[in-house]
């Protein structure tokens, strides 16, 4: 039987017509992934259209696109619908979930507890980044990782482990990165697109946000808060939250940090980031969510102040400290 990276290149390969999507508020691996795949397709002479219902983040808006990442659902006559970097399927969005019962789908992936949800799936949590996948893919497709395509790579594989400094950094990702510069991407340059996109409304969200931060378990637990009510005053979103809870990963002795994000319902977003063997990921699924040992999220309805207790009490049985 085929591996799924092959039969999924087989499919390109035989198939024309897709939908190529990821999960809504997408983060660098999200979007790398997606733009990555439009160009795979774009070079095999492929019809394709890019979708996310969050859009392209501005903080990205510098990446070469392949053609445009869409709000309103494209391709609805797609073939097939390939879906990056989704822990469940319900993360591309109301809209096209809706549709994707009555198309197929290629779902790949590299969250612990996809539940499989394609026709084809191709889930791999070894990998640190969706990106690196789809860099296996082109491989596989004989497709160049050089121009466009190698820093959409690079986007995903740096922006998903840290610029190579979290605990999913292993030496295959690195080989990877070593090999895309030896193709002649710049890291200098793309490093400083990726990283200085800050606007003076982030330093302000982030300065009211770090002052909400609390201490837990003797600092081994740091919580900070992002409200409706400071990003309204800085003038700033959600994407301006991105990074927030891996700085308070910084404090000194903190083994696992937590950032609550108030939404517009009044529900509670959190995440949560760690090092080593402390695994939030088991924390999260107790709230219905999910990601990785290291990184993990979902959320919490309720007020602040419940939404604050339950999470610290989780993490402090979670690793032990109660």
């Amino acid at each position: 039987m085929p591996s799924p990276i092959k039969r999924i290149a087989d499919l390109i390969r035989k198939t024309d017509g897709f939908l190529v999507a990821a999960h809504v508020n997408p983060d660098g691996d999200a979007i790398g992934s997606t733009v990555a795949m439009g160009h795979i397709l774009h070079s095999l002479g492929k019809t394709f259209c890019l979708f996310n219902a969050s859009g392209l983040p501005h903080q990205f808006d510098w990446l070469p696109l392949p053609g445009p990442v869409h709000t309103g659902l494209c391709g609805t006559e797609a073939n097939w619908i390939i879906v990056l970097d989704c822990g469940a399927a319900s993360r591309v969005g109301p809209e096209l979930h809706q549709i994707m019962s009555s198309r197929p789908v290629a779902n790949i992936d590299h969250h612990l507890g996809n539940p499989c949800f394609g026709q084809h799936n191709w889930v791999d949590d070894s990998y640190p980044a969706v990106a690196a996948m789809i860099a296996d893919l082109a491989d596989e497709l004989g497709v160049p990782l050089t121009g466009p395509l190698g820093e959409a790579i690079y986007l995903g594989i740096a922006t998903d482990t840290g610029f190579f400094t979290f605990d999913n950094t292993d030496p295959r990702i690195m080989e990877l990165g070593a090999r895309l510069i030896r193709l002649g991407l710049e890291p200098g340059k793309i490093n400083a697109k990726i990283r200085n996109q800050w606007s003076i409304r982030r330093f302000r969200l982030w300065g009211e946000s770090f002052a909400t931060t609390e201490l837990h378990y003797g600092g081994q637990v740091a919580l900070a808060v992002v409200t409706r009510a400071m990003m309204a005053r800085t003038e700033t979103n959600t994407e301006d939250t991105e990074e927030i809870v891996n700085f308070l990963r910084r404090l000194r002795g903190t083994r696992a940090a937590a950032l609550l994000r108030e939404e517009p319902n009044g529900a509670y977003k959190f995440s949560l980031r760690s090092t080593g063997a402390d695994n939030v990921q088991q924390v999260a699924a107790r709230f219905d969510g999910g990601g990785h040992r290291n990184a993990a999220g979902g959320t919490i309805e309720s007020d602040l102040e419940t939404a604050k207790n339950r999470l610290v009490k989780a993490l402090g049985e979670g690793l032990g400290l109660v």
